[in-house]
């Protein structure tokens, strides 16, 4: 079923566990992440990242995602993740997504302020949530970005202006974590999350969990992050289970990728300990 993400996010917040958020680029990557949230009986946030228009348009994305929300019985949100202007947004509102993403946190404080409250205006008149980033999660490749980047962490003194200035629904902090393939580990900035997690009430988002360590994910699961984003993660399963699997043509290939990004998901579940929705 399609929801919105506030109360999902919410209760993962208060029972301490992280809902994986799968970005998808295809029917097959959507379909596998949709069907085994419903073979685990467990939640979904299905986002589709505006970078990606040149792979799916957004109107397919929009067509994919609602069909294979409407079919299960678990809660799925069709989310837009990283929408870089205000009309791709509204459009993608307007074409059935129930959340999205506003990613001004490159523009200077008060005009990231100014930009997610517009999101939040109209899209709160659709009944459907906002996620906005607070500090700069950075990109290390260009598999999620068009351009890399570096970090900037999250203020804390910004944290309770912008969440009450714009109303957002859930705030995307950077702790440490980047976008894309890592070289080594990163070290996550807990006591900066701590910090963050004691100032609002709205649920925290961690982008850039690919590559992360199970470690660091489930410790931030576990004290304050209620959505975890991964992508990269499933391109490196589908590829590691093609290169050690036997395949005689492309439909062989196709099955062997769909089967390595479903064991990433199943992992992630369990490092996130991700629970059933209970409304």
């Amino acid at each position: 079923m399609l929801i919105n993400s506030k109360e999902l996010l919410l209760y993962a917040k208060e029972n301490h566990f992280a809902v994986p958020a799968t970005n998808f680029i295809d029917l097959d990557s959507a379909r596998v992440f949709v069907t085994t949230a419903e073979e685990r009986g467990l939640p979904l946030i299905l986002p589709f990242a505006q970078s990606h228009k040149d792979i799916l348009s957004l109107e397919e994305a929009a067509v994919i995602g609602k069909l294979l929300g409407e079919q299960v019985s678990v809660p799925i949100v069709l989310h837009l993740d990283h929408g870089a202007d205000k009309d791709y947004i509204f459009k993608a509102i307007d074409l059935g997504f129930t959340s999205v993403m506003i990613d001004a946190s490159q523009k200077p404080f008060e005009e990231n302020i100014k930009v997610t409250k517009e999101v939040v205006d109209y899209a709160h008149t659709k009944d459907v949530t906002v996620e906005a980033e607070l500090g700069h999660v950075g990109a290390n490749d260009y598999s999620e970005s068009s351009y890399i980047t570096d970090s900037i962490y999250t203020e804390v003194d910004d944290v309770i202006e912008f969440v009450d200035a714009t109303g957002v629904d859930s705030l995307a902090i950077s702790i440490g974590t980047a976008h894309g393939n890592y070289k080594g580990e990163p070290k996550i900035n807990f006591e900066r999350l701590a910090e963050v997690d004691k100032l609002t009430s709205i649920p925290l988002v961690l982008h850039g969990g690919s590559s992360s360590g199970d470690a660091n994910l489930e410790r931030c699961a576990l004290n304050g992050i209620a959505k975890i984003n991964i992508y990269t993660d499933f391109l490196n399963g589908a590829l590691k289970e093609i290169n050690q699997g036997s395949y005689e043509n492309y439909i062989d290939v196709k099955n062997l990728a769909n089967a390595g990004m479903k064991k990433v998901l199943n992992h992630y579940y369990d490092v996130f300990h991700t629970q059933a929705f209970k409304s």
